[in-house]
């Protein structure tokens, strides 16, 4: 199991809500969370064999912007 962290621009619980089914239909997920405290609207998510693009590309197909973090 990995963590992946991405830079999002996820501004609410409204928009999460939005997310939420793509993140959760995304084979390799097994839990995930926003902060939306922190600047860069971070999401972390633990994963199985799962490429971050895939996350990227995911939350693209809904509309929104995420980047993988560096380490």
């Amino acid at each position: 199991m990995e963590v992946l962290v991405f830079k999002t621009n996820i501004p609410d619980k409204e928009k999460i809500n939005e997310v939420a089914p793509y993140l959760d239909s995304a084979k390799g997920v097994v839990r995930w969370n926003f902060d939306l405290e922190d600047i860069d609207n971070i999401l972390r998510i633990e994963a199985a064999g799962i490429s971050p693009r895939v996350i990227e590309r995911t939350l693209s197909d809904a509309g929104y912007l995420c980047e993988e973090l560096p380490d």
